[in-house]
C-alpha cells in the first residue's frame, strides 16, 4: 500500500531545494529560474519513530527497517496552467496522481532569487495556485456535466447519484471554493474517484529564512492563520537549513539544529505532518531478524494489513497475535505479554491499532 504526497507551488519558492533535502538526494534540479523541473521527481522518505529502536532493543533484532512516505516533486504551476500556460497540462496531471499536497508558499525576502509574481505574497501565492486547482476541476466536472444530464434524462439510477454528488460540488467551484469544501457527507469515497485536484488534502509549508526556522515570522503566521482557517496542516521549514542538515553525517545533525534552536528537522514535522494528513498509522512486526514499521491507513482491518506485507498473507488470513506498544515494552516482550495475559489473538474483523505489535497466522 503506497502513500505519496505532491510538493507544489509557484517557481523558486524553495519547492526542489525541499525535495533534495527530504530525500537527501540531488535527483531533483534547484535552479533559478521558472519551469527546471519538467518531470516529477519521486524519493522515498523515512518517518523517523522512536518507538523502532526501543522495539528493537526488546526484540534482539539485527536491524531496523522504518516505514516511509513517498513525495513527488512537481514543477512550479504558473497563473493559467489551467489553461495549459508554461507546462500546466503536464503538471496538473501530475497533481492528479498523488495522495495529498505539500503547498511550499515563500515567506522569506531575497533579492538574487527573483519571484514569478514579482513580490513576496504567501496568501497570493497560495490562491493563484488554488485558483488553478479549481479552474482544472471545474473544467473536468463541466465536460461531465451533458453526458450526465442525457443518462438521467434516460433513468439511469447511477447518473441519478453521480450528478447529485457532483452539482453542489460544481456550485462550489463556480462561486471560487475548493471542491473539498461541498462533498456531501457520506460521499467521500465516490468524490474521490472523481479524481478532483481540490479534494486532496493539503499541508501548507511555509519556508522562511535561517533566522525563522525555530519561530517563524510575519508570513508565516498569516499562513497559519489561513490553514486554521481552512481545517488544513502548516508547518514551517527553512529549505536552506535542510539542505545543510541533508549533507552532514547523522551524528552531526543533532548538535547543529540545536545551535538554530531546533529540537528536530523541519524535514521530521513535514514527513510526520505527511502522515497525519493522510490517516495513517503505524504497525510493528518484531523478531531476532528485523523490527520493521508498515504504513496502513487509520480503519484497516486485520488482513488487509496482513496483506501490505505480502498478497498471500491477506488471501490466507486465519489470525493475528496482538500485543499493544506500551504491553510490549512494560512486559519486555512476547513472552513477557503472553504470560501477563496481554498477547490478544485476532480475528479477521479486527481495526489495527497504531503501535500495534503483529504475528500474522496464515494458511496459503
Amino acid at each position: 500500500m503506497g502513500f505519496n504526497c505532491g510538493i507544489v507551488g509557484l517557481p523558486n519558492v524553495g519547492k526542489s531545494t525541499l525535495f533534495n533535502a527530504l530525500t537527501a538526494t540531488a535527483a531533483a534540479q534547484a535552479a533559478n529560474y521558472p519551469f527546471c523541473t519538467i518531470e516529477p521527481n519521486v524519493g522515498r522518505v523515512a518517518v523517523a519513530d522512536p518507538r523502532l529502536p526501543v522495539l528493537a532493543a526488546i526484540g534482539k533484532s539485527a536491524k531496523i527497517v522504518p516505514t516511509s512516505l513517498e513525495f513527488v516533486d512537481i514543477a512550479g504551476l504558473v497563473r493559467g496552467a489551467s489553461r495549459g500556460e508554461g507546462l500546466g497540462n503536464q503538471f496538473l496531471a501530475n497533481i492528479r496522481e498523488v495522495d495529498a499536497i505539500v503547498h511550499v508558499l515563500r515567506c522569506f525576502e531575497d533579492t538574487d532569487v527573483v519571484h514569478v509574481e514579482g513580490g513576496i505574497d504567501p496568501l497570493r501565492d497560495a490562491e493563484t495556485v488554488e485558483t488553478e486547482l479549481m479552474l482544472a476541476d471545474l473544467e473536468s466536472l463541466e465536460k461531465r456535466e451533458p453526458a450526465l444530464v442525457k443518462r438521467v434524462r434516460g433513468g439511469d439510477k447511477a447518473a441519478v447519484a453521480e450528478l447529485a454528488l457532483i452539482e453542489p460540488i460544481l456550485a462550489a467551484l463556480r462561486a471560487g471554493r475548493p471542491a473539498r469544501t461541498a462533498i456531501p457527507r457520506g460521499e467521500e469515497p465516490a468524490a474521490q474517484r472523481l479524481q478532483l485536484l481540490t479534494t486532496k488534502p493539503v499541508l501548507y509549508a511555509s519556508n522562511v529564512e535561517e533566522a525563522a526556522a525555530a519561530t517563524g515570522n510575519a508570513l508565516s503566521a498569516r499562513v497559519a492563520a489561513k490553514a486554521a482557517a481552512e481545517g488544513a496542516a502548516h508547518v514551517v521549514v527553512s529549505a536552506a537549513i535542510e539542505a545543510e542538515v541533508a549533507q552532514l553525517a547523522e551524528s552531526e545533525r543533532g548538535e547543529f539544529l540545536a545551535g538554530l534552536g531546533l529540537h528536530e528537522s523541519g524535514l521530521d514535522r513535514v514527513v510526520r505532518a505527511g502522515y497525519a494528513l493522510l490517516g495513517l498509522i503505524t504497525y510493528f512486526t518484531c523478531g531476532p531478524k528485523e523490527t520493521r514499521a508498515w504504513t496502513i491507513a487509520q480503519g484497516t482491518k486485520a488482513p488487509q494489513a496482513a496483506g501490505v506485507i505480502h498478497g498471500d498473507f491477506e488471501r490466507g488470513f486465519i489470525a493475528c497475535e496482538t500485543i499493544a506498544y506500551d504491553d510490549y515494552v512494560a512486559l519486555k516482550g512476547e513472552a513477557g505479554a503472553r504470560e501477563a495475559g496481554r498477547l490478544r489473538i485476532e480475528g479477521r474483523d479486527y481495526t489495527v491499532q497504531d503501535g500495534d505489535v503483529l504475528l500474522f497466522r496464515f494458511n496459503v
